[in-house]
């Protein structure tokens, strides 16, 4: 174990050093899960309360983000909303990298019919646009936290599957492979055991990139008045609320969550394609 630890700091820290950048990102991914986290104790204010009294206020030093149409804190509910989006981002890209990568797999393995079927499947979803798809899949099952978690996973399966194999079909042919199925062992203890902890590196790179997106398909949909129900705290339902006769009396409304929106979506495609050069063979010296 001492020696895992080794390797893993040894890892880390040539990481830090090659890429400097997406080790900032992941620093500002880590400061945004603890503001998320502790936003009970960070928050100035309950962000569901509202106090008409001071609708519309400037930011000023009671409010420093100032205050949205129903006089609550944008501040606060900037904070809490960083739980909603962080929550739809992590859930739906590990259970979409998850499924997807295991389908990937079962195609690569199995082949013939079941890889025809899969593929065929995976192009028929792949030629939707992800937005296009979600807002189908949300449609169906119905506005909501767990609904809109769902409509983002299953839109991100197809894509990640079809990376997944593409690694699966070399690993299909090791000799480790041939030499599992030549003593008889199952058919999904090989692909469980041997073949997915040898296509783990797309599989993580996968999931970190897709996390930014996750989140941004999260503000879209809420936008719209399809993702998370009000009063619940959600960057993208914020900006809905800044309606069109709301920017010029309230700018403040749709500049924050825009802004908490840009940088956290920013700072996982940053720490997403560092993990990409990181993990990808052809790149080591």
């Amino acid at each position: 174990m001492p020696r895992v630890y080794r390797r893993q700091r040894i890892w880390l820290a040539r990481f830090v050093r090659r890429y400097p950048l997406g080790a900032a990102a992941g620093i500002a991914i880590l400061g945004l899960t603890a503001l998320a986290g502790l936003a009970n104790q960070l928050a100035p204010y309950d962000p569901l309360a509202n106090d008409f009294g001071t609708m519309f206020a400037a930011p000023d030093a009671r409010h420093w983000f100032g205050t949205d149409a129903f006089g609550r804190d944008v501040l606060s509910r900037v904070l809490y909303g960083a739980r909603t989006a962080l929550l739809v981002g992590f859930a739906a890209s590990l259970v979409g990298a998850t499924i997807g990568g295991i389908v990937g797999v079962a195609a690569a393995y199995f082949g013939g019919t079941t890889d025809l079927i899969i593929q065929r499947l995976a192009d028929i979803m792949i030629s939707f646009p992800i937005i296009i798809l979600a807002l189908a899949i949300v449609a169906i099952l119905g506005s909501g936290t767990f609904n809109l978690i769902a409509a983002i996973a299953l839109s991100f399966v197809p894509r990640i599957e079809l990376v997944v194999r593409a690694s699966a079909l070399s690993v299909r042919e090791t000799t480790y492979v041939e030499a599992a199925r030549a003593i008889g062992a199952r058919h999904w203890r090989i692909v469980f055991r041997h073949m997915v902890p040898n296509v783990t590196a797309p599989y993580l790179v996968m999931l970190t990139a897709f996390l930014g997106q996750a989140i941004l398909l999260e503000a879209s949909l809420s936008f719209l008045g399809l993702g998370v129900n009000e009063p619940t705290p959600a960057w993208g339902l914020m900006l809905s609320g800044a309606a069109v006769e709301f920017v010029q009396r309230a700018p403040w409304m749709a500049v924050f969550p825009g802004l908490a929106i840009t940088f956290t979506v920013l700072a996982f495609n940053v720490l997403g394609d560092s993990l990409r050069d990181a993990l990808d063979p052809r790149l080591r010296t």
